[in-house]
């Protein structure tokens, strides 16, 4: 074969691997202007507002995520939430008591003004380093957010949730999943009540 052949050869197969105009957007039921856009969102880069301040918080931990286990351990402790950049950003102390000391935890929660998605990072003292992002956003009152990280070596789903938000109270929920997001098992459960001044 001739090398114009061959540069022919290889057009031709490139063109007819191409979407015809009209074919790429498939008729799901819904056209392209029922989705919103990121610029018609609601802007939630206040969401989290409700979480500044003091809590005390009241936490419940599965104790062997993933392995049909049901048992929880309680501990108490106290989450101190300061807002960054006006609000857009906060970090999140929260120490919690144990028989062997205090555990720190530090949450970082972004906000990213063009997809207007919240991204929630976790550390903790005894790592030193921040964990994968969950990501996602608040609707209704509810805020849910989703990644896909390594657990006991295998890909998992990783749900938060945030929910029953009053000026007081606020519940937070840690759910894995190993079967694509199929069933939900809840591992940490926070419930967070204001320290009035």
């Amino acid at each position: 074969m001739s090398s114009h052949s061959s540069v022919l050869l290889t057009c031709t197969l490139a063109l007819m691997l191409l979407p015809l105009p009209g074919m790429a957007q498939q008729n799901t039921g819904t056209s392209a202007t029922d989705v919103p856009s990121a610029a018609e969102r609601r802007d939630g880069g206040h969401d989290f507002d409700f979480a500044i301040g003091t809590w005390k918080t009241q936490l419940k931990r599965l104790v062997k995520p993933l392995t049909g286990s049901t048992t929880w351990v309680e501990l108490q402790g106290t989450t101190v939430v300061r807002k960054v950049w006006d609000g857009r950003a906060n970090l999140a102390e929260l120490t919690l008591d144990t028989a062997d000391g205090p555990i720190h935890v530090l949450s970082l929660r972004l906000y990213n003004p063009r997809a207007r998605q919240w991204s929630l990072n976790a550390a903790n003292a005894s790592g030193g380093t921040l964990s994968v992002p969950t990501v996602g956003e608040f609707k209704d009152g509810r805020g849910e957010f989703y990644d896909q990280e390594v657990f006991e070596g295998r890909t998992i789903l990783v749900r938060n949730v945030w929910s029953d938000i009053t000026a007081d109270s606020c519940r937070f929920e840690q759910s894995f999943s190993d079967d694509g997001g199929k069933t939900w098992e809840v591992n940490w459960i926070a419930v967070d009540t204001r320290v009035k001044d």
